[in-house]
């Protein structure tokens, strides 16, 4: 599968079911996914290997005039997104400016939207950078993925690149002391003839014992919803997820379910 790429540096607002009516904001190459890890389910299909020379980054002055003017055109359009959205083709915390982009961020949504949000969906990767991770803190919704409780299924569901290990991204986590969402996405299958499976008891277990470490404010589960690189992996029923979500409660912590 290709996968799903945005073409546009600045693109919807699109009706997001975790953030409401979001402006996406693309960090990314407008051509190519670019990523740190390879998610077996990732929307934008199988991260290709590296090339010689520096990704073809949007600069961050392009950025800032992409996101005015849309900002421009919704105020005038009485058409007020929810959220200002780091999202698109890969990890947004991988570009070279990614805190000077956040200040530019702030700044346009005080002048011109003080009622949204500023959010990343980020992949925790790049929480040892320090530049990054106190740029996150200046987020409304700092949202980072975790969708597994040991390294075994964290490299089978992610396959991060071969530098960075799950001891480092709990880490990185727990230094946010709570300032942080954890998204989570729950999913079964088969890849390369391992079983994939990150909703047996053993694995919520062990992924519930690293959210009581990270103490987050809040925790978002949710199954599949978009076509995937691997072809045979089940979306979980929201039966199974509410599951999940009771012994979350039950460990003290909130959670959000999603289908």
């Amino acid at each position: 599968m290709a996968g799903f790429l945005f073409h546009e540096v600045v693109f919807g607002p699109v009706r997001s079911r975790r953030l409401g009516l979001s402006l996406g904001i693309n960090l990314l190459p407008l051509n190519r996914k670019y990523c740190s890890f390879n998610c077996i389910y990732c929307e934008c299909g199988w991260t290709p290997p590296h090339t010689p020379g520096p990704p073809d980054y949007p600069s961050r002055a392009e950025v800032s005039g992409f996101l005015e003017q849309r900002l421009q055109e919704l105020v005038a359009e009485d058409y007020l997104p929810d959220a200002l959205t780091y999202a698109g083709n890969g990890e947004p915390t991988l570009h070279p400016e990614f805190a000077a982009i956040v200040d530019d961020t702030i700044l346009l949504r005080d002048r011109y939207l003080p009622g949204a949000k500023v959010t990343v969906l980020s992949n925790a990767s790049r929480l040892g950078d320090p530049g990054v991770f106190e740029a996150l803190l200046k987020l409304d919704n700092n949202i980072q993925k975790l969708d597994a409780g040991a390294e075994k299924m964290f490299g089978l569901i992610n396959n991060p690149e071969e530098n960075l290990s799950f001891a480092e991204v709990i880490g990185g986590l727990k230094r946010f002391n709570g300032r942080v969402i954890i998204q989570s996405m729950f999913l079964r299958g088969t890849w390369k003839g391992e079983v994939i499976d990150n909703t047996t008891e053993a694995e919520v277990q062990q992924w519930l014992r690293q959210l009581l470490e990270i103490g987050p404010s809040l925790v978002m589960i949710y199954p599949i919803a978009r076509a995937t690189p691997v072809q045979n992996l089940e979306k979980i029923g929201l039966a199974e997820l509410n599951a999940i979500a009771v012994k979350i409660r039950h460990a003290g912590l909130n959670v959000q379910v999603y289908e």
